[in-house]
């Protein structure tokens, strides 16, 4: 049986990659191509909500562990278990409806802004010690960068906001660089998707248990 099981798991996995994959390019409707592709589709994502809740329930079960040994730090598996029992009740239950606005716009939102602020305060602070050890111009490259981004991102409480910071931030940065390395990386993680697709197509690799 355990010969058996890496192969018929490999089977599996190579027809229902082959099925979905022919069935957005071939249109086969005596065959039943598009109907068994869309249930192959729709297995997936119920199989990916299901990890969902089998992550969710590990992340709680984990910190009620923590709260109950009272380990170092438990107070923040306090905070973290009453959002999530709140979140829950509040996005399942009907009649709260109006609360779910007051908890995305009211904490999550803010939470986040408030993130990405120290993330850029923090990104300025280690590019500018890592000037300490590291002096070529791709560090000056980046520390200029990035205090152009956020001198034009502005307004600033006594100048304002600087038009020409803002227009080299605008068009000049976000528009063309910035832009351009995202897709550069899209592209790159597409090109790697489809790779180990067509490994896994194939039977080169076996990431479901088959040797």
């Amino acid at each position: 049986m355990k010969r058996i099981s890496p192969v018929t798991n490999t089977v599996i996995a190579i027809s229902a990659g082959v099925i979905v994959l022919l069935g957005y390019f071939i249109s086969a409707p005596r065959l039943g191509l598009d109907g068994l592709r869309l249930i192959l589709l729709e297995w997936s994502a119920l199989l990916a909500g299901v990890a969902v809740l089998i992550g969710i329930g590990n992340l709680f079960s984990v910190h009620v562990q923590k709260l109950r040994e009272r380990k170092p730090g438990y107070i923040y598996s306090v905070a973290l278990l009453v959002f999530m029992v709140t979140t829950l009740f509040v996005g399942v239950l009907p009649g709260f409806e109006p609360l779910q606005g007051v908890l995305y716009n009211g904490i999550m939102v803010p939470a986040e802004i408030s993130l990405l602020a120290v993330l850029a305060v923090t990104l300025i602070y280690s590019a500018i010690r890592m000037l300490r050890w590291r002096t070529d111009w791709k560090a000056f490259v980046f520390i200029a960068t990035a205090l152009l981004v956020l001198l034009g991102t502005g307004p600033w409480p006594v100048i304002g906001q600087l038009p020409v910071l803002d227009e080299i931030r605008t068009k000049l940065i976000a528009q063309v660089l910035a832009s351009g390395g995202a897709r550069g990386i899209l592209i790159g993680v597409a090109l790697g998707t489809l790779t180990t697709g067509l490994r896994i197509l194939f039977g080169a690799d076996r990431p479901y248990g088959g040797k």
